[in-house]
This record gives structure tokens, sequence and C-alpha cells, in this order.
């Protein structure tokens, strides 16, 4: 079965990359072939079994996938808050801190930065976010906040996708500074948010589990943040303190095993994207960048 590579513009090398994807023969059986679709069906969508999943790398036994996970990916250990040796499972890795010095933060209160590592996409207005994956295919904003003010509110917004692979850092910042208020459980299925399985339903993104929250910015004014979850991460962690001033790029939460992703929404005219983010994203491909580096500027 030929998979169309991913490819992604790396901002700190300034090339295109091809992503090595974790469990590629499983995603792409599963999302394009008759028996692996009704397989996803049955089973791989539902909580049970990224529950199931989660329970296994939460196991002792699953401590043994660390090292050769490490070797495979190149993940830098030097960055890690604790030793790989204090970590008792796989989960633990996974969801594991940073020292402080490791992802730094853009100083400037007029600029957001990323909230997460990853794979970015970027659109000034929500409105022209069409067909980033493939082409005729939108992202319903009204399934997505299942909320008419709101959806409303950031309809032609700006909106930012940050995809965050399995080999990824998954604990998620604060874009902006500001009053966050509570992280509002959005219920759904758990599909894969792949880009080989959301060519095929854009609208994964809209319908899989989420959280929202509002976070009240002085430079952005009322920012929208999503997290949603996917296939083999039922589990979405909220760190932060709701009703709380936090600083831009602080910690507000993680995400157990799998890939995942965030999204971030502006209300118009509040921001100016990064030009190598809409530039990557005009051409459907996504921008890599780490936690706490320029997303974009405000416009106040």
């Amino acid at each position: 079965m030929k998979i169309e590579p991913i490819q992604f513009f790396n901002r700190y090398t300034g090339t295109v990359e091809v992503e090595d994807v974790y469990g590629l023969d499983w995603v792409a059986w599963t999302y394009h072939h008759p028996l692996g679709r009704l397989m996803l069906h049955a089973l791989a969508k539902r909580a049970i079994f990224s529950r199931w999943y989660g329970w296994r790398m939460n196991r002792p036994a699953s401590r043994a996938k660390i090292l050769p996970f490490i070797q495979k990916y190149g993940i830098d250990c030097a960055e890690m808050a604790d030793p790989v040796q204090s970590m008792l499972n796989f989960n633990a890795f996974f969801a594991r801190r940073l020292k402080p010095t490791a992802r730094p933060i853009v100083k400037d209160e007029n600029v957001a930065v990323f909230p997460a590592d990853g794979r970015h996409l970027g659109f000034e207005n929500f409105e022209d976010a069409k067909g980033f994956f493939v082409k005729g295919q939108c992202l319903d904003i009204d399934q997505l906040l299942q909320d008419r003010r709101l959806a409303d509110r950031y309809r032609k917004g700006s909106l930012v996708l940050s995809r965050l692979c399995p080999v990824d850092y998954h604990r998620f910042h604060f874009p902006v500074a500001g009053l966050p208020g509570e992280a509002r459980m959005l219920p759904g299925p758990l599909f894969s948010v792949n880009p080989i399985a959301l060519r095929r339903n854009i609208n994964f993104l809209a319908t899989n589990k989420r959280m929202l929250c509002e976070i009240e910015s002085e430079h952005f004014g009322k920012v929208l943040m999503l997290e949603i979850g996917a296939t083999c991460v039922g589990t979405i962690r909220q760190t932060y303190q709701p009703g709380q001033t936090m600083p831009k790029g602080s910690e507000k939460g993680y995400f157990l095993f799998g890939g995942s992703s965030t999204l971030t929404l502006f209300e118009p005219g509040t921001i100016t994207l990064a030009k190598d983010l809409t530039r990557e994203s005009a051409q459907q491909r996504e921008l890599y960048a780490k936690v706490g580096d320029a997303m974009g500027t405000a416009r106040r």
C-alpha cells in the first residue's frame, strides 16, 4: 500500500524533511484498507481501546520500550528534567518534563508562542483553512466548538494547529499570558490525527474527544485553546489553576501515550502569524517548531 510521505519544513535547519511515522504500517492499514477501516470503527476509535493501550503503557514491563525508542528516534536525554533510569513505565517517559532551559520562551508580551513541540499549520482567517491535508475538505468550526456563539466569534479569526508526534515532548503550554477559565470536556471518539488519517477526514479534529479553554489576555483578546485526543491518547491532563493568571509559556497540561494535537484560535484582527508559518501552510506543508518559539505578533 503506497502512502504519500509526510513532509514538513524544519524552522531550525531551513530544510524540508520527511517524517518518520511511528506505527506507519498500522496507521496506513487502519485508514486505507477495507478490513482496517472495519477494525477502526469496531474498536480502534473507541475509548476502551485507548484505555487498554494506556494500561499497557503504565505497566512496569513497558519500561523496556524506553531505551529502544530513545535510540530509534534520537531523543535528547540531556533536555530531560529527570533521568531515564527513574522512569517506572513508558507513560512516565512519554509525559516527561524538560529542564526550564530546554525551551526558552520569547519574552516580548506582544509575541504569542507555540504551545507545543510539533508540526504546525497556521491561517490568518479560519475560513481560508481549506484543504490543508486534502483538497476540498474544510474543518467545521461549529462542530469543533459545539457553541454557536463561540463559533461566530472565531469564524474569521486566526487558527494554529499544532500536531504532536509520539516522538515529541508531550506537555502543552500557554501561548499567551492571561487568565484561563476551566477546561471544558467535549466528548467524542478517538481517531488518529496523523495526516494519513486526516487525509480521509479532516473533521476527526472536530469530533474527537477534546478539551476547550478560554484565555483572557491583554495583548491578544480572548484566545481559545483546545487539546485534542486521538487513538491511544484518551488521557488529557490539565495541571494549571483556572482563575489564576498564567505567564506565557507556563505549563497547561500534558497528554499520555500517542500522537495528539492542540488548536489555538484568535479573534479576528488580533494576531499576525509568523511568516514562515503562513508560507509553509499555504503550500499545505507543516512547520516544525518548539514550545516557546514565536508563533505570531499582536496587532493591538
